[in-house]
Formats: structure tokens, sequence, C-alpha cells
């Protein structure tokens, strides 16, 4: 168990949030970036969920792949093959391969507890 959880969002800034489509039947639980579908924008909507969620318990992490690919992420993706956008928890991929505040909130939740 730990107090403190570290989300870190890997993939494109032009990148969806996830594979399905934005409509009133996602089961991501975010309002703020509908229906966009992008990244950027379903991240920092996740991170004012979770900051309001988990005061000081979570932070979260963007990391853009615009611009190239970091060495630890190239491992990851060599090693697990995760789907787009990846989800780690404190340095671990998760199986979520979306924003999802319900999913990423059951990693935070097994971290936290």
């Amino acid at each position: 168990m730990a107090d403190h959880a570290e989300i870190e969002i890997i993939g494109f800034s032009y990148g969806s949030c996830g594979p399905f489509p934005c409509n009133e039947q996602r089961s991501c639980d975010l309002q703020a970036c509908s229906p966009s579908e992008n990244l950027v924008k379903a991240v920092d909507a996740l991170k004012g969920r979770l900051m309001a969620e988990y005061p000081g318990q979570v932070t979260l992490k963007f990391t853009l792949l615009d611009d190239g690919v970091p060495e630890y992420v190239r491992k990851i993706v060599e090693e697990h093959q995760p789907p787009l956008p990846i989800v780690l928890v404190n340095g671990r991929v998760t199986p979520v391969g979306r924003i999802s505040v319900p999913l990423i909130k059951k990693e935070i939740d097994a971290v936290l507890n």
C-alpha cells in the first residue's frame, strides 16, 4: 500500500482519448472534454477529477510522443505492446488503454488501499 499514486498518460497530442465514440453512452465518466475525443482535453478533464477526488494523493503526468519516444516508453512498448493512450500507475503499465475515470480510479484505489 502506498500513500501516493503517480498517474502517467502517454500518447500523441492529436490522438484520441479512447477507442469508443464520444457520446452520452460513454463509460469514461468525463463531461468537460465531451464530445471532442481529444486526448489533451481528456487528460485535462481527468486531472481535474482526480485532483478533486484524491487531494494530495495523486499526481498526473502527461507525456506527449509528438516530438519523439523516450527510451523508457520504447521499452514499455517492446515488452507490453499496450494500446494508446498508455496509462501507467506508479510506473506500472495498466490494462486501461483509454481515459476512463472508473477504470483509472480502480487502479489508483488498488495502489492506495
